[in-house]
């Protein structure tokens, strides 16, 4: 298959040409050459990739179902996100094994996303910031359980979230940041000690600004330490969880260290009502997801293309949109030479966009699954 006279994302920036590939990237090309399929000078950029999402359309990651997982798949690749990380709540350890047991077992569908690892949010985090996370389920960093959770995933845990100031959480970074990216999150900690953190080797903050201290000028606590470090950074950009202006200044802050995300839930893709997330009961109204009776937001009603096209209507260059949900997100999870990219030997995943940015085709290991 050769699309030809497409706007290509490569190295950063869109240049003219054509994409070559069977299930993986053979090479690009000038644009003017024979092919299967004239783009027209539309964009065409590596298939997007969600590290960070709890469900979407009814299903949710934690709930253990095979049919969910199916369905989740579907949902994201028809809206051109190609690869995703479930992520799992704050549970019991047997809740988040059959969860880890099922994402194991998930066999793709044709039409359906690639699963690129598991993403282990809790429950290794703090009481105070632990957000929508159930308070009865939070646990006290164990490498034990950790490794426990990651055999029944068959080895899949890409990312694993800890708030550093929990007793025994500096050891279970050491251990852990072997064997998966850490990321510091729903946390209190203060400057020094996340810094401590980073040299302990966590690399990474799940939804920064969101789940942990604000910014000070004299206490720049986690965000200020993840600057420092040069840690990657993800943010919700569903214009809800983080300001437009706010977006704009972690970009200017970050700039190639910040990956979107969608952190949505089972309620994404589904109409305005009563939903549950880790058995908690959320209330979803006018896009926007709360904990039933509370104002505290729960997570996103977003899909990770959203995203990408709000953060360009909030003043984010289009390159650095499209980085920030393609080869960053990849980077993060240590999978940025297979996916998030158009190069030779990459995975074949891609999406041709209009300059509106509607999506008009997505590919899969080179099948067109949608069009």
């Amino acid at each position: 298959m050769r699309i030809v006279n497409a706007n290509l994302f490569t190295d950063g920036a869109f240049r003219m040409g054509s994409i070559e590939f069977d299930t993986k990237i053979t090479g690009l090309g000038p644009a003017d050459l024979p092919g299967d399929l004239d783009a027209g000078g539309d964009y065409a950029i590596p298939g997007l990739i969600d590290i960070h999402t709890h469900g979407a359309v009814g299903e949710d990651a934690s709930d253990g179902c095979p049919e969910g997982l199916t369905a989740m798949s579907k949902y994201y690749a028809a809206r051109g996100v190609t690869s995703w990380c479930p992520t799992t709540m704050t549970l019991k350890e047997p809740e988040l094994k059959k969860a880890a047991e099922t994402i194991r077992d998930f066999r793709r569908p044709e039409d359906g996303a690639k699963i690129a690892g598991m993403n282990l949010e809790g429950p290794f985090l703090c009481h105070a910031k632990r957000g929508a996370q159930a308070a009865e389920n939070l646990h006290a960093p164990d490498i034990a359980m950790f490794r426990r959770l990651n055999a029944a995933s068959g080895g899949q845990i890409r990312l694993v979230t800890v708030a550093c100031e929990e007793p025994g959480a500096m050891d279970f970074i050491r251990v852990a940041s072997q064997e998966c990216t850490v990321s510091l999150g729903h946390t209190t900690a203060d400057y020094d000690t996340a810094m401590a953190a980073c040299d302990a080797g966590a690399s990474h903050v799940t939804h920064l600004f969101n789940a942990m201290p604000g910014l000070h000028h004299r206490s720049p606590g986690v965000i200020g330490a993840a600057a420092d470090a040069g840690t990657t950074v993800e943010l919700i950009c569903d214009g809800l969880h983080i300001h437009p202006a706010v977006i704009r200044m972690t970009y200017q802050m970050f700039g190639p260290k910040l990956a979107m995300i969608s952190d949505s839930l089972r309620c994404a893709g589904m109409p305005d009502g009563d939903y549950t997330l880790g058995g908690q009961p959320i209330t979803m109204k006018e896009g926007r997801a709360v904990l039933a009776g509370t104002d505290t937001l729960a997570g996103s009603s977003i899909h990770l293309m959203d995203a990408l096209r709000r953060a360009v209507s909030f003043g984010i260059p289009l390159e650095a949109a499209v980085a920030s949900v393609t080869g960053i997100p990849a980077h993060v999870i240590g999978r940025e030479k297979e996916i998030g990219i158009l190069q030779a030997g990459a995975c074949a995943d891609l999406c041709i966009l209009d300059s509106e940015l509607n999506l008009k085709a997505v590919f899969i290991d080179g099948k067109k699954i949608m069009s």
